[in-house]
């Protein structure tokens, strides 16, 4: 039975962008189905399949697994052949703590760039949490490549479950003009040019639904 993802708006949902860049980037098969998060039956529909009633949601049979970074690991544990994680144990762990770090926290940067692919790209005044943010991410960034990037232009080589965990934040930049160095570019343009940020990029923005909340700009929306 095919694994089923179901995820919210691909222009909107961060944390469902997550879980689907790590499977398609390693080549995990999945089915989709998305649903609006500003549909009237959104949280009846997905109250049946977590009880968190939010996206994403793996579905394999019978098990239901939401959280984004709990169905990256479980998408792990089952097709361990597809190396969602780092084979090397300190970068494997590394990789883990960056990730968990992406999930926990960096909430002034979510609040004040949400996600929105289809926004054309305008720089937008940070503030000083926000840039604290970039400042830590950045950090890291540089941090991973140094240490575990010699393979190749991802944060540990080749492209990980870590990458996946970053892609909305590379969106987040792109989006909103952040104001990086050369080294993180470089790293943004690696996860950009990836099939799957394509595909969904693709998506994101043949899209019909707008969400005011994803607006910054509200009600002056411009789109790519």
């Amino acid at each position: 039975m095919a694994l089923t993802l179901v995820i919210g708006n691909k222009n909107y949902s961060s944390w469902s962008m997550r879980p689907w860049m790590a499977m398609k980037a390693v080549g995990i098969a999945f089915e989709e189905k998305v649903i609006s998060l500003d549909d009237a039956a959104f949280k009846g529909e997905i109250r049946k399949l977590s009880p968190a009633a939010k996206v994403p949601v793996l579905i394999d049979g019978d098990r239901h697994v939401w959280e984004s970074l709990a169905i990256i690991e479980y998408a792990a544990e089952k097709f361990p052949d597809a190396k969602l994680w780092p084979a090397d144990p300190a970068a494997r762990a590394h990789a883990r703590v960056v990730s968990a770090e992406m999930h926990a926290g960096f909430a002034p940067l979510r609040r004040h760039c949400p996600m929105n692919m289809a926004r054309l790209p305008r720089r937008r005044e940070l503030s000083p949490e926000v840039q604290s943010d970039v400042a830590r991410i950045e950090q890291m960034w540089a941090d991973c490549r140094a240490r575990f990037g010699k393979g190749g232009p991802f944060l540990f080589g080749t492209v990980c479950a870590a990458d996946a965990m970053y892609a909305p934040v590379v969106s987040r930049f792109h989006t909103y003009d952040i104001e990086i160095g050369v080294q993180a570019r470089a790293y943004m343009r690696a996860v950009m040019a990836l099939p799957a940020w394509a595909e969904w990029e693709k998506a994101a923005r043949q899209e019909p639904w707008i969400l005011p909340r994803g607006e910054v700009d509200w009600p002056d929306v411009s789109r790519a």
